[in-house]
């Protein structure tokens, strides 16, 4: 599966936002060609909210261990609650402490950088890890969405 088709499976969500930004809408070049997901049923970028995941196409200045530089390198980005952290990682999510080949293609690890927030992490995902991952987004979809029902109705 590719990162358009990941794409196109979140915009099927209700109340799904999917921002990919790109030349001319004012987002900062770096963040081009990658995607953002937002529970946002009013289709308007949440101002005071982070996205449940991402796909990022390139290295950041302070995340490079995925190696995303090669062409065709990408990574599915997705924020998990703590006991499925603990599952995949065998870890809890401050105390990572195992060292991981961050760069491995098709295998699920904690985030390089935001492993200790709960976030996980899928490097071009593959025949192993493209269901948990769309599993995963499909999960915090609907924790988002229940964040933000719980919200409005306090």
């Amino acid at each position: 599966m590719s990162m358009q088709q990941i794409i196109d499976q979140m915009q099927g969500l209700d109340g799904a936002l999917v921002v990919v930004p790109g030349p001319g809408d004012g987002t900062p070049e770096l963040a081009w060609g990658d995607a953002f997901f937002y529970y946002a049923p009013d289709g308007r970028m949440p101002q005071h909210t982070q996205p449940y995941g991402t796909i990022v196409t390139k290295d950041y200045p302070d995340d490079t261990a995925s190696d995303l530089g090669p062409v065709g390198r990408w990574r599915v980005n997705v924020h998990v609650d703590r006991a499925t952290f603990i599952e995949l990682t065998g870890e809890e999510p401050r105390r990572l402490e195992r060292s991981r080949d961050f760069a491995a293609a098709d295998v699920v690890n904690p985030h390089p950088v935001y492993g200790a927030l709960g976030w996980v992490c899928v490097v071009v995902p593959g025949e192993r890890t493209m269901e948990t991952v769309l599993g995963f987004l499909r999960r915090a979809h609907d924790a988002a969405r229940a964040r933000v029902e719980r919200r409005a109705g306090a």
